[in-house]
């Protein structure tokens, strides 16, 4: 049985920048289009040069980590580690989130410090643990050195300094806009097809409703609002993790190890709260939490019942909870490898130096 299909915010999560309360959808299918900001208007080319270069090593420093490497696509659009390690050798503190339908998302990172997908990527590119190029001249002379990329930025962005940090981003952004997954068992659920679930998913939605996930984990993306009247970019919507401090998975997992979003805004009632990620598509993406310290889907539900709600659930329903989340593994696109265009002749490799 279903719940009220519609719910005010409840338990440990809380709507951070919002104007006001208000009810929600609880349940809602995948759109088969993501909401597309005004100032970066989606076409053909732009998400074609933002694919070769997602795929593109030589935008970072030691020219052999892409944002593939991290956002593998084939992989879930994760890496499968609990952290990653970026271009410059350093370790970063979180697990990489899934990009599959991240666009969905209304604030980015885990500690929610990023209003947009082009602001998040900016921020990855110069990122220490992540692309690690040490300022925005070194982009453009990465750019530059592709000739074919060079004209595709002037056709896009026009011939007044197009090889800049914001139009990499805006083109990447245009790119991972299109990763969406429709057509999961669940959405076709949603949208009436009665046995698209079976019945063990059934029992587990239940149980995922009874148990008090549905208080965070609803809307589009199953990680609170979607972006719309309600929830503009910005806006967004936390996790209070752990929310009952004390059980033995604080230590075993090291879950107050670090403090979220108070890292990014200072704020001390911001502590240990965290934007909540999307539960799309979650069987591909092993290990969970902000650092990927629980390697089964089966455990993260037992945590996760524990730290927010105080209760120790049985086997049978983590086995019936497992079964529903699983259902939400949608259709990913048929996609092929860019060719990647060639960079200038007699170009040092990273290996051989920085300098011309």
């Amino acid at each position: 049985m279903f719940l009220p299909f519609r719910v005010l915010v409840l338990g440990g999560c809380f709507l951070l920048a919002a104007p006001t309360a208000f009810a929600f959808d609880i349940l809602q299918p995948l759109p088969a289009k993501a909401a597309v900001p005004a100032d970066n208007p989606m076409s053909p080319g732009k998400t074609d040069l933002g694919k070769q270069l997602f795929f593109d090593p030589r935008l970072s420093l030691n020219g052999r980590v892409s944002c593939n490497s991290c956002h593998n696509l084939m992989l879930g659009g994760a890496d499968q580690t609990p952290t990653s390690t970026g271009a410059a050798g350093k370790a970063g503190k979180r697990n990489a989130p899934t990009l599959w339908n991240v666009a969905i998302q209304t604030v980015l990172f885990w500690e929610g410090r990023a209003k947009s997908l082009e602001e998040a990527l900016q921020e990855h590119l110069l990122d220490e643990t992540v692309m690690a190029l040490p300022d925005e001249a070194a982009l453009a002379d990465r750019i530059a050195a592709i000739p074919a990329y060079g004209e595709q930025f002037r056709a896009l962005f026009g011939s007044d300094a197009p090889l800049s940090l914001a139009n990499t981003a805006k083109a990447l952004a245009a790119f991972i806009r299109t990763l969406l997954t429709p057509d999961s068992p669940y959405d076709r659920y949603l949208k009436g097809d009665g046995q698209a679930l079976s019945a063990l998913a059934k029992e587990g939605l239940a149980a995922f409703q009874s148990v008090g996930c549905v208080a965070c984990h609803f809307g589009v993306n199953l990680a609170g609002p979607a972006p719309g009247p309600a929830m503009g970019p910005g806006d967004g919507f936390y996790e209070l993790f752990p929310n009952f401090v004390g059980s033995p998975y604080d230590e075993l997992y090291d879950l107050m190890g670090e403090l979220g979003r108070v890292q990014a805004t200072g704020d001390p009632g911001h502590e240990r709260m965290w934007r909540l990620p999307t539960l799309r598509n979650i069987a591909l993406t092993a290990p969970y939490f902000h650092n990927g310290s629980v390697a089964s889907l089966g455990e993260a539900v037992r945590v996760m019942a524990r730290t927010e709600w105080n209760k120790t659930i049985s086997d049978r329903e983590v086995e019936a909870i497992v079964e529903f989340l699983k259902s939400l593994t949608g259709e990913r696109p048929v996609m092929s490898l860019p060719a990647l265009p060639p960079a200038s002749p007699y170009r040092p490799r990273p290996w051989q130096g920085q300098q011309e």
